[in-house]
């Protein structure tokens, strides 16, 4: 069964489909697109917030989407597309706030790139947080962002500043918990994400804060030139991911999901 929060996340999620084209990138996101463009397989950005498994496979059928690529032009041999999501999906929502994150009330998250706001309308319906804050540079994801919440009637909770994350200190100083997936690695080039992961280390230092990211803050940083000891920063929390027991789990998906502690 649905809850009327699921059903109201559904509701925006099509508002924004309708407001989108079938890849959920704009024009303005020139790295990320090139970027996308330069994996090693076929990859394409079909958003998981907005695009759940069947309306991937309805979208296939109609012919306007593709599981597979041609290996061979004009031959009949095909493989799997790779996709990638800068959004998580309504059921990695859920499971963040129903079972990785402890009960929000008081509490501030700070969503650093928000992009579609997905972080933002899933903790408004999903948490009682008292101040979620979305933080995106993008200036027509802003706005989109700022559409669902006036019409939904989110703003009473719920923030965003269109801003680049590296001008927002004490926004980071404050916060109790920080979301992060997928970052940084698509939108800034190699110098510039290891600028902005030495910010964030040294601006999230709230002792018993917590960081949720995907993927490991270990793969994020791993091959960028920092001075970035994690051992001394954040202590990983296990999750338990068996806990989820709704249908149509996605485990490697939830297993994506990160949770650190501020030391």
């Amino acid at each position: 069964m649905l809850s009327n929060n699921d059903v109201v996340l559904r509701n925006i999620a099509e508002d924004l489909r309708n407001r989108l084209p079938i890849n959920a990138m704009l024009n303005s996101e020139h790295l990320a697109i090139q970027k996308i463009l330069q994996q090693p397989e076929p990859t394409v950005h079909v958003d998981a917030f907005l695009y759940d498994d069947d309306s991937i496979d309805s979208l296939c059928e109609k012919g306007k989407m593709s599981r597979n690529y041609c290996v061979v032009c004009g031959s009949h041999k095909t493989a799997p597309l790779e996709f990638i999501s800068h959004s998580f999906s309504v059921m990695e929502l859920k499971f963040i706030y129903q079972y990785v994150l402890p009960d929000l009330t008081g509490k501030i998250l700070v969503d650093v790139g928000s992009r579609l706001g997905a972080v933002l309308f899933g903790g408004y319906l999903y948490s009682s947080a008292s101040q979620l804050y979305g933080v995106e540079m993008n200036a027509d994801f802003c706005q989109l962002q700022e559409m669902i919440l006036a019409k939904y009637q989110f703003m009473n909770r719920v923030k965003v500043l269109c801003s680049d994350i590296r001008t927002q200190a004490s926004l980071l100083q404050n916060a109790d918990v920080v979301v992060m997936n997928n970052v940084f690695e698509y939108f800034l080039d190699r110098l510039e994400q290891a600028r902005a992961w030495e910010f964030i280390t040294h601006n999230v230092k709230k002792k018993g804060s917590l960081l949720v990211t995907v993927p490991s803050l270990e793969e994020s940083i791993s091959s960028l030139q920092t001075d970035i000891l994690l051992s001394q920063w954040v202590e990983e929390m296990k999750l338990d991911y068996d806990v989820y027991m709704e249908k149509d789990i996605d485990r490697e998906a939830l297993e994506q999901i990160h949770l650190y502690k501020i030391l």
